[in-house]
């Protein structure tokens, strides 16, 4: 089993090529863990900045892991043998620390089965002096950490630039009272949350509060970083075997100015900022000695003020570029005119609200004439593959919302198809179709998803109303992976259990039986704006500003204050 593990991470490792060089023979021996397998992990912008962050000190051994596919998976099983890493095929219990880094919530049902394989204990509070610390960060950490909490030595509550370093440092200094001494330690620098430090309360099951140990902070502040101190994050690695295996990936901004009310990403970064444009084009000019395509990416690449000009450049210098997302309002001509000479014949918009009263409500701030001149803009530039994307279950949404989408997807067809005839080919327009996630930090946070019922019901009217249209397709994300990721998003640390069991294979109805767990209360319940909130052990800036916008919203009031 060994020798096939082995000759897999090989074959691996030879496939890649390091666009920089990092020291391996320090003191202190580090596991950056992908609670993904490889092909997606390695596709992970943040997961390669946190690995260039820690490889890049003389003083750490950073090797890496990922979960590993169905094959790896029945081997260990039938040997018993731990987790290994992928440089030195080490096992992951002989690690001084494990990091996962993990960007979305449902991959927190991979960390307790990753725990099983690296034959370590689920829970930090079991954990032995001899066993590796077990520390954690990305955006779902800081969005919600209670679900996976008692898993986790340390959570990161913020951008890693800024927090690795003190970390590390403190990882590498002598402290006294052992494995304890060191939590303690590592409370203390900002924006490390230790859950061990921190209880919560509750009374008859409901959630009241949380006690800290002396020395913890309560709440726990999230650290944003100031990107022009840094550079920019950028592939660090690059392999065929991944999702973007053909691209160098650059971030050219982070955070969102908008704050759409269901959306996350207006809230959690702070503000939006953006990276210089040089520091930019000088890591493009060192992907492109390695690849023919450049990705941009970032929350709101569109709202980047020098999009055209950046795509412009990628393009004059023969090679493609691709985008990872694209506003409607901001379809800057040099980048259109990028995207098309990169050869895409598809291009994905946002509506996200099927009518103008729910994209009112979710603060979208579009127009149905601003959604059709985008897509007459592009099908006048013989785009006639379009993809859209729409959410339903919004609060508050009724039936006459979905006839006003099917009417706008119509609407689009029509000219896709006149175009179409035009120039003698056909176009398809794509309709992908997703529930409301209420998350936390964002004015819906304390709306509840509608229910499984009601949602089947809205599917199956728009699979009749869509499907009878010749050159469209829908396509339905599962509302039953969107109830898990609902519950992972708005969760606490009782759903620990819970996710121990899944990972040993029940699924969730089973699991929150075996537990005792009510899933439709975290799920579907409207929650009171009084309530303590399972995320509010970490800091917001402005919890003030959230519950404003979550009541004008209901009030059906638009435009942020």
């Amino acid at each position: 089993m060994n020798r096939d593990i082995r000759s897999h991470h090989r074959a691996l490792l030879q496939a890649e090529t390091h666009l920089s060089r990092y020291a391996r023979v320090g003191q202190l021996s580090i596991c950056l863990v992908s609670p993904t397998r490889y092909q997606t992990g390695m596709s992970s912008l943040g997961f390669q900045t946190v690995y260039a962050l820690l490889s890049g000190s003389s003083d750490i051994r950073c090797e890496r892991a990922f979960l590993p596919d169905r094959e790896e998976l029945d081997e260990y099983s039938r040997s018993g043998n731990s987790l290994l890493s992928l440089e030195t095929s080490t096992p992951l219990s002989a690690f001084d620390v494990l990091a996962f880094s993990t960007s979305f919530e449902p991959d927190y049902l991979n960390i307790p089965r990753i725990l099983t394989l690296a034959r370590l204990p689920h829970y930090s509070r079991t954990r032995s002096q001899s066993d590796p610390l077990v520390i954690a960060g990305g955006a779902a950490f800081f969005i919600n950490p209670e679900p996976v909490a008692e898993f986790i030595d340390a959570i990161c509550i913020g951008e890693g630039e800024d927090i690795i370093p003190e970390l590390v440092a403190v990882l590498l200094s002598p402290v006294d009272n052992g494995r304890f001494g060191l939590l303690q330690a590592l409370a203390k620098v900002s924006g490390v949350y230790v859950p061990a430090l921190y209880q919560p309360t509750y009374d008859e099951g409901v959630l009241t509060g949380f006690t800290a140990d002396a020395g913890a902070p309560l709440p726990v502040s999230r650290v944003p970083v100031c990107l022009d101190k840094h550079k920019p994050s950028s592939s660090q690695i690059l392999t065929e075997n991944t999702e973007f295996g053909d691209m160098f990936l650059v971030e050219v901004s982070r955070g969102c100015p908008r704050g759409c009310r269901f959306c996350s990403s207006g809230f959690i970064y702070g503000a939006f900022r953006q990276q210089p444009f040089d520091h930019v084009v000088t890591l493009i000019d060192r992907g492109l000695e390695h690849r023919g395509k450049v990705g941009l990416v970032g929350a709101a690449v569109s709202d980047y003020s020098g999009i055209g000009q950046l795509c412009r450049y990628i393009v004059d210098r023969g090679a493609k570029v691709s985008v990872s997302s694209l506003r409607i309002d901001r379809i800057d001509p040099d980048m259109l005119a990028a995207l098309i000479a990169s050869g895409h014949k598809t291009i994905s918009l946002a509506p996200e609200g099927g009518s103008q009263r729910m994209r009112d409500r979710m603060r979208k701030n579009l127009t149905e004439k601003q959604i059709l001149d985008a897509c007459e803009m592009l099908i006048a530039h013989d785009i006639l593959n379009l993809k859209l994307y729409f959410i339903i279950g919004l609060p508050g949404e009724t039936d006459a919302d979905l006839d006003e989408m099917v009417q706008l997807i119509e609407t689009i067809r029509e000219r896709v198809i006149e175009r179409g005839r035009a120039n003698k080919r056909l176009g398809e327009i794509t309709v992908s179709v997703n529930p409301f996630i209420p998350k936390p930090f964002t004015p819906f946070q304390w709306c509840g998803m509608e229910q499984l019922p009601s949602l089947e019901r809205k599917v199956k009217l728009l699979e009749s109303r869509v499907r009878r249209l010749s050159n469209v397709k829908l396509k339905v994300e599962s509302l039953r992976e969107s109830y898990l990721q609902a519950l992972l998003s708005r969760g606490d640390r009782r759903l620990s259990g819970l996710l121990i069991e899944m990972a040993e294979g029940s699924n969730l109805k089973k699991a929150a039986k075996s537990c005792g767990i009510d899933t439709d209360l975290y799920v579907q319940r409207t929650i009171g704006v009084a309530e303590v909130l399972p995320w509010s052990i970490i800091g917001t800036a402005d919890h003030k500003m959230l519950r404003r916008e979550y009541e004008r919203s209901l009030a059906g009031e638009g435009e942020i204050l």
